[in-house]
């Protein structure tokens, strides 16, 4: 689950993390009357969507007058912000934070991550904060430091004093990076994290160590313990299919594709969209129905995929363990009847009464391709979508 940049610093402001005044804003009229309220005569106009490279797309501006900071909230407020993470498709900005400004003398790069290798947190830091990170991370990776961090003593003083040195932070000002670092690391375990990241965390002119953006991504699997955190849940920001899905157990991903993949198991479903484009096709979405999926599951996420308008062809790979194929075959069978299915369908049925599955799906008398196994399954699957073109 992801926020928006100024809940993420609300979050970090609780647990010690120094940020700058700053107001949400959801008008116009709000971003001035932010601007008043924060004085001075510099603020920064900040598009608020779940994406990265806001600046890139023109959505981050300075304003030196309350005129120039209202014309700025009026083109940003409601534009299509294109970053190299939406897509070409771009976010509809509907959210707007207006921050004052900083007399910035170096900006750092910060996030704490989960390294799935150690099984540990990792903490990641470079001297080149700022909007080309990736690029730093690519052409100059020596400029990515790096530290473990053991969970059972979590980010000590001496290792995050270290990390800060070694990107740079003046003597002066290391333990002021020290209690940042430290504190990150305690909001990025209390919270159930995936990522805390603060690009840039910047050296005032002042010395001080000052979170200027903030990122922070929940794993959805420990939001039980987090009703204050998914209620900051922005349902404009995602996609209406995924919502749609979760209110049914799916776990669904749309993407740009035309085969659509139903799938038991989170492997198998990696696995079919892997082999689609090994054939020369391109998936629609990840979609897992799980170990039990019934007959609404399987019709509710038919439904789902009929909604992409790009879906050529449908492709249903199951493996029956828990999950036996014929229970699996009659729910394809009550669902494709249901939504008068419109695109070809192609089944393949393995494990757990798979013969009985075949002869339910066989005589059915709706319009299935049945497939002897995966490759079989995404050839013909690959080819109903070039029939169809």
């Amino acid at each position: 689950m992801k926020i928006h940049e100024y809940q993420a610093k609300e979050i970090l402001k609780r647990f010690g993390v120094k940020t700058l005044r700053s107001v949400p804003c959801f008008s116009v009229s709000e971003a001035v009357a932010a601007g008043k309220s924060l004085g001075g005569n510099v603020w920064v106009v900040k598009a608020q969507i779940h994406a990265g490279g806001r600046g890139k797309g023109g959505g981050v501006k300075l304003a030196k007058s309350l005129d120039e900071l209202r014309a700025l909230a009026t083109s940003i407020l409601g534009m299509q912000l294109v970053t190299p993470q939406t897509g070409p498709e771009g976010q509809k900005v509907r959210r707007l934070l207006i921050e004052e400004g900083a007399d910035i003398k170096k900006e750092y790069y910060v996030a704490m991550v989960t390294d799935r290798a150690s099984q540990r947190v990792v903490l990641m830091a470079s001297s080149e904060g700022g909007m080309d990170i990736e690029e730093v991370a690519h052409n100059t990776p020596e400029k990515i430091h790096k530290v473990t961090i053991d969970p059972g003593t979590g980010l000590t003083a001496e290792e995050a004093e270290d990390i800060a040195r070694k990107i740079g932070v003046p003597a002066e000002s290391l333990g002021k990076a020290r209690d940042l670092l430290k504190s990150l690391y305690k909001a990025f375990d209390d919270t159930d994290a995936s990522l805390a990241e603060i690009n840039p965390m910047i050296l005032t002119g002042d010395g001080a160590i000052i979170a200027l953006d903030a990122k922070i991504n929940f794993d959805e699997n420990a939001l039980f313990r987090h009703p204050e955190i998914v209620a900051l849940r922005d349902l404009d920001e995602e996609n209406p299919a995924e919502i749609e899905a979760s209110r049914f157990g799916l776990s669904y991903i749309e993407l740009d594709g035309n085969i659509g993949c139903l799938v038991n198991g989170a492997g198998l479903a990696m696995a079919t969209m892997d082999i689609c484009k090994l054939y020369g096709g391109s998936p629609a979405n990840f979609l897992d129905v799980g170990g039990g999926a019934s007959t609404e599951k399987v019709t509710e996420a038919f439904k789902i995929m009929l909604k992409n308008p790009s879906l050529k062809a449908i492709l249903v790979n199951i493996f029956g363990g828990i999950m036996k194929c014929d229970i699996i075959a009659q729910g394809v069978v009550e669902a494709a009847r249901q939504v008068k299915l419109n695109v070809p369908l192609i089944v393949r049925l393995e494990g757990t009464n798979v013969d009985l599955g075949k002869k339910i799906l066989a005589e059915s008398g709706l319009p299935i391709l049945s497939a002897n196994n995966m490759a079989d399954a995404a050839q013909k699957a690959v080819a109903a979508v070039k029939k169809a073109a």
